[in-house]
């Protein structure tokens, strides 16, 4: 069955690159480069290029919003767009020649109406769909029950609700019918209030969140140190593989983003988290706003397999 993803806050991410980023003085800038964005779009991007079925639903307006669309088509990506009276935001990326640094600029998209969440539910419920990820920033006035919401359809239609969100719609996870959650460690600090400094206590961590119901499956992020993962009957930590990093952007999209094809595949939680790595690592790989590429994904799961 096909995976859907839910982008309720996407963007169109500009990409540029000057030699030094200097206050006051007018910067000049390579052509731009022009991507989809937005967690729920890098995830259905990454899905389709590991030959996944995929539907990207997310909400479309103004010119940013049909840029959007013109280059998910080009990418072949199947979408469900729904139009909405606000314009698409953007989101820029500023490379620095000089040093290597990397500048991330992301504007806050703009609130939605009741009608249009309600329009974007419709459409989650109009397939069937055997996990439903919803990835990313809500938009401004967006009440983080929404996640309550999309936990009560994914219950309805018989979907698995993979999320990968922060701030207060990580918080509204608890008892809210996720199945798998994917927080970064930096998250579930905030989260949790509490200091995590050790292996440790970074698996206490995703147990706490496990008993109190944040999600049946725990993926915590550890960036560099790869992940950890809780779920029944099951604790796996996984080192990151290395490679020579050009850009992180997109990179903990495409965890989920294969995590999830392999679950819906039918692999092992073991195989997934070992694919979800790989792909994040393949995704380190490219610049800019670039996402992995099958090849290395492929060659970098199959190593970590031997």
């Amino acid at each position: 069955m096909a995976i859907a993803t839910l982008t309720l806050n996407p963007a169109l991410d500009v990409t540029t690159c000057t030699e030094k980023v200097r206050d006051t003085h007018k910067l000049r800038c390579t052509a731009p480069r022009f991507d989809p964005g937005g967690g729920g779009i890098n995830v259905a991007r990454v899905i389709h290029t590991l030959g996944g079925e995929v539907t990207a639903i997310f909400p479309c307006g103004g010119p940013a919003g049909t840029m959007l669309e013109t280059l998910l088509g080009e990418a072949g990506v199947p979408i469900a767009p729904v139009p909405v009276k606000a314009a698409t935001r953007e989101s820029f990326t500023v490379d620095e020649g000089g040093t290597g640094k990397q500048f991330r600029f992301v504007l806050p998209g703009a609130e939605l109406t009741d009608d249009e969440l309600g329009s974007l539910l419709d459409a989650l419920k109009a397939h069937d769909f055997s996990h439903i990820v919803v990835s990313g920033s809500l938009p401004p006035g967006c009440d983080p029950a929404m996640i309550v919401r999309l936990g009560t359809l994914a219950r309805d239609t018989g979907a698995k609700l993979v999320v990968d969100t922060s701030g207060p719609a990580l918080a509204a996870c608890e008892g809210a019918g996720v199945y798998l959650l994917k927080p970064s460690l930096r998250e579930v600090k905030d989260l949790l209030g509490a200091p995590i400094e050790d292996e440790e206590s970074e698996l206490a961590a995703a147990r706490t969140l496990r008993e109190r119901g944040f999600g049946e499956v725990i993926v915590l992020s550890l960036a560099e140190r790869g992940a950890l993962l809780v779920a029944e009957g099951t604790e796996l930590r996984m080192p990151a593989i290395e490679v020579d990093a050009k850009s992180a952007v997109g990179a903990g999209d495409s965890m989920v983003a294969a995590i999830t094809l392999a679950l819906s595949r039918g692999q092992s939680l073991d195989d997934a988290l070992r694919y979800g790595i790989a792909a994040g690592a393949a995704t380190l790989m490219t610049p800019a706003t670039e996402l992995a590429r099958l090849p290395d994904v492929e060659r970098l799961y199959a190593a970590s397999s031997d």
